[in-house]
């Protein structure tokens, strides 16, 4: 049989702390509304709001509680919440004509309870036949006294916290107990349980500090990155999410990859994000899993059922370098890398809207010298076609001859570094490094593939040779002279003499100060902030 619950949310009318504490807006709610929908939606229970204010007990009842006006007798500063609920408790019972069998004292002043907390005390004391249970969190730590004037330690020995008595703080969020112990004095029952809150959870709003508190955890919503990095489709999506990752702190952050992005799932866990592989065969029902407020995809192209399937349960959908049907019904694109040919609402591409790692944010702008001494070749996280090596044979002996220093970076994906290191063993290689931004700025050019890496040589202005990876990435129109690229096209369609011939015309000190300066007039360092921009204001909407 179901138990009969009476909830009573004590709410006076004159907090000094907070004048009118109880109906001031928090996060576009009267701070009321929190504890009244909770109270709502707890399985066969009544809820009632006891107040000495009409203005209250209005507003109570237009959230769906029933109400009841305290007395005056009840309702100054010095009466404690004992005789309060036990004089609402005895008023309704006799007015409804109803028996409970228990009785739940909720605070309004504890806006973040979650009601799965109140149905998990419940069930904790119907199932171990408790008086009552009571709201705590754990608080153990070394505290003192005051006595007269002297202040005394309130231990009887300095331990590390874990060992010290598990000692619980009571909090404002609920107090449960059998009806039989709902006396003018007491609300207590001798076999008494403590349920431990979270610390969010636990907040009780006393003064303006814990309000801030609260607004910040109500406004804070959980993303979801869902991305993909393999050797494949490299690892572009994995470092551009990062980059955003690293600037939100107002919200919680999860990465989801998928079941192909080992890689990926690495790179990610390498900076202790909380971050999942994919386990179903659907990776929308990993999702779901989650329960996220928005959803942030970089994983190429999506289809239209895989974001109408998120838009149906209210997510924000917002889509990294997404070409596909599915990003006409995203609520945001961003496509720094790729043109779009239609014009679409809340879509946003070009190299404006690169995001930068802060390490190019910071680094400053090459300026050119007369020769060229220092060559990086850095083709990416994967190198699928291996053009690390190819380059290497095409330029090494002219280095050689010309005294210039041949510098190798690759990525946590390159399967040929060990042969690399034996057949040029005067190459400097590196690998998965964390400051490819020192390692671009020493060079004075620079081979690359025509992804990410692009836009961060051109935020510091080195010359380089562009050698496409695929035919995804010939479409790339960041990677062009107009940008002061020399852009050879795609690998697999030149031949060896066009590069040597390439790397030769690159000697020119006056070609290299013009791709300088076309790519310094980009501004590519206020991405970023464009993008954050747009992010927050579609999450917020």
């Amino acid at each position: 049989m179901l138990k009969k619950i009476l909830i009573i949310i004590p709410a006076r009318g004159g907090s000094k702390g907070i004048p009118r504490k109880n109906l001031r807006i928090l996060n576009g709610k009267p701070l009321l509304y929190y504890s009244v929908k909770n109270a709502l939606s707890i399985n066969n229970a009544d809820c009632y709001v006891s107040s000495d204010d009409d203005e209250i007990l209005l507003m109570a009842s237009k959230f769906g509680a029933k109400t009841i006006k305290r007395g005056e007798d009840k309702s100054s500063d010095s009466i404690t919440l004992d005789p309060v609920i036990y004089d609402a408790y005895t008023r309704i019972i006799t007015k409804s004509k109803k028996n409970y069998d228990y009785v739940i004292t909720l605070q309004a002043t504890s806006p973040l309870l979650k009601k799965e907390s109140i149905e998990l005390a419940l069930n904790r004391i119907d199932s171990k036949n408790l008086d009552t249970v009571i709201s705590g969190v754990f608080d153990s730590h070394l505290t003192w006294l005051k006595l007269d004037d002297a202040y005394v330690p309130n231990y009887e020995k300095r331990l590390n916290r874990q060992e010290l008595p598990k000692i619980y703080k009571e909090t404002g969020g609920f107090v449960i107990s059998k009806s039989c112990f709902i006396k003018e004095n007491s609300r207590f029952g001798k076999n008494i349980e403590v349920y431990p809150l979270s610390k969010r959870e636990s907040i009780d709003i006393d003064d303006y500090d814990d309000w801030s508190l609260c607004e910040f955890y109500l406004k804070r919503k959980k993303l979801l990155f869902v991305v993909s990095g393999n050797s494949t489709i490299g690892m572009g999506h994995v470092y551009n999410t990062l980059s955003i990752a690293n600037e939100i702190l107002n919200h919680r952050v999860i990465f989801l990859v998928d079941k192909t992005s080992d890689l990926a799932y690495n790179k990610i866990s390498e900076s202790n994000y909380e971050v999942y592989m994919q386990e179903n065969e659907h990776i929308v029902d990993d999702i779901h899993k989650f329960k996220p407020d928005v959803v942030i995809n970089d994983i190429l192209d999506t289809d239209v059922e895989y974001v109408k399937t998120l838009k149906e349960r209210d997510y924000v959908v917002i889509n990294f370098e997404d070409l596909g049907k599915g990003s006409l019904q995203a609520d945001l694109v961003i496509n720094a890398m790729y043109p779009e040919k239609e014009i679409a609402l809340n879509h946003f591409y070009g190299a404006d809207y690169f995001i930068l790692r802060d390490e190019f944010l910071y680094t400053p702008q090459k300026v050119i010298g007369e020769k060229v001494e220092n060559v990086l070749l850095s083709f990416g996280g994967v190198d699928p076609n291996n053009y690390t090596e190819r380059i290497l044979k095409i330029i090494t002996k002219y280095c050689e001859i010309n005294r210039i220093k041949l510098t190798v970076v690759t990525g946590i994906g390159y399967k040929h570094i060990e042969k690399l290191k034996t057949i040029y063993p005067d190459a400097i290689i590196k690998s998965n490094i964390n400051n490819i931004s020192e390692e671009i700025f020493r060079s004075d050019l620079i081979f690359t593939s025509a992804g990410r890496t692009t836009f961060e040589v051109a935020s510091i202005g080195v010359p380089c040779i562009v050698i496409c990876q695929n035919q995804r990435e010939t479409t790339h129109f960041f990677a062009s002279q107009k940008n002061g690229f020399y852009n050879l096209g795609l690998g697999s369609e030149i031949n060896d003499d066009i590069i040597s011939q390439a790397f030769k015309n690159m000697m020119n000190y006056d070609l290299r100060r013009m791709m300088n300066k076309r790519m310094l007039d980009n501004q590519l360092k206020k991405g970023k902030t464009r993008v954050l921009k747009l992010i927050n204001k579609t999450i917020l909407n």
